[in-house]
């Protein structure tokens, strides 16, 4: 929306709101005649779309999964006295038994209910225990693993790594869950007390996405935070007339601002894949959230989508004998965080699909109410 303001020379002010544009589809407007001061000969507003920008915080597909942080449907979840929903486990078919996989520090291990609130893991050619530890959850079953053979040291690609400072990854064999070395080329097993090594072993895998489709957006817009910067000069013109009458001049004014739209969510979309997303796009329309019409916008690199928008605004101005006149363009920026909720759909490397619903923060960022102001024109110092 462009409004122009008028600061004449007369005491009385401009009525502005006998100006005001009908609606935000009327951009410009003319001011009384009989002032002939200014007016709004053109405007225009194009927009360009920027290349995405990097997610933040995220993490290659190869899943490191450090000891702090979320990345997403697959974490490593603190003991808290029970088994989250979703703890990945493991039919031990030689003890006969279930079990959890678990960690302490970088060390995996496993968790079964029936040897108490413990971690088994080996470490320094000993079984330990520890009530202090993390279980692998895959949230609402979304991440597709799989469990790959291997051999001294070395591990497939996609292995779920059990933390950042060592590069150690989750391991089993026969007997049961225990934890790959890298280094030693070795799989570490705890067994009544004691570690045993062994050269043959399979690890845990994440399989990769292909691309992510999140759709079904809804923008919880009573709970919305928007903060309005006041009011900045965005360009400026002065126009100087020396003679003797008035002199008539078209000033165009143009000034390109950046309109940012990001969607933060709550589940990992990796890093690399593509993802699409489709919404409505949310916008400050005379003070309000108002959602437009659904769209679909491509991420391949990132879950930002940015606007480059240039606003150009051409004003006939009239300026007296031996005055200066200087028209402004000015708008105010908003900013805006509002939640959603939103399904995510991802389609992995095999062709397989799985859905879930996601939460999210949207965070905007636009200007807005463009106007045009002509202030006051002043008479020249006489020298």
């Amino acid at each position: 929306m462009l409004l122009l303001l008028l600061f004449l020379p007369s005491a009385s002010p401009l009525d502005l709101e006998r100006n005001r544009p009908p609606d935000e589809n009327s951009p410009s407007w003319n001011p009384d005649p009989s002032d002939g001061v200014a007016k709004i000969i053109s405007f225009s507003t194009v927009r360009r779309v920027l290349p995405s920008a990097p997610f933040r915080q995220k993490i290659p597909v190869n899943s490191t999964l450090p000891e702090f942080g979320n990345t997403g449907k697959l974490q490593w979840a603190t003991w808290e006295g029970s088994l989250p929903n979703g703890a990945v486990s493991i039919y031990n078919n030689y003890a006969k038994r279930i079990d959890f996989i678990c960690k302490v520090g970088c060390h995996s291990g496993f968790y079964n209910p029936s040897k108490g609130p413990y971690c088994h893991y080996p470490d320094k050619k000993k079984e330990h225990r520890s009530s202090s530890f993390q279980v692998l959850v895959n949230e609402d079953n979304f991440e597709i693993l799989q469990w790959k053979k291997d051999s001294y040291g070395s591990v497939p690609q996609n292995s779920i790594r059990t933390c950042s400072s060592e590069e150690m990854y989750v391991g089993k064999n026969k007997y049961g869950l225990g934890k790959v070395d890298p280094k030693s080329r070795l799989f570490y097993l705890p067994w009544q007390g004691k570690e045993y090594c062994y050269k043959k072993y399979e690890v845990l895998t994440q399989m990769k996405a292909d691309q992510d489709l999140i759709s079904d957006v809804r923008y919880h817009t009573n709970q919305a935070t928007i903060l309005k910067a006041p009011p900045k000069t965005l360009q400026s013109s002065t126009t100087v007339n020396h003679g003797l009458s008035d002199v008539t001049k078209t000033v165009s004014l143009t000034k390109t601002t950046t309109d940012e739209r990001r969607w933060d969510i709550s589940s990992s979309v990796t890093f690399g894949v593509r993802t699409t997303i489709k919404t409505g796009i949310p916008g400050i329309v005379e003070g309000n959230i108002e959602i437009n019409a659904e769209t679909t916008h491509t991420f391949s690199g990132g879950n930002t989508w940015t606007e480059q928008v240039s606003h150009t605004v051409s004003i006939q101005l009239t300026v007296p004998p031996n005055h200066s006149c200087t028209v402004k363009m000015v708008g105010y920026q908003y900013n805006m965080d509002i939640p959603f909720t939103a399904r995510l759909k991802r389609t992995y490397e095999d062709g397989e699909t799985r859905s879930v619903i996601i939460s999210g923060s949207y965070h905007g960022v636009q200007v807005g109410e463009i106007r045009a102001e002509v202030e006051r024109c002043k008479p020249l110092s006489r020298s």
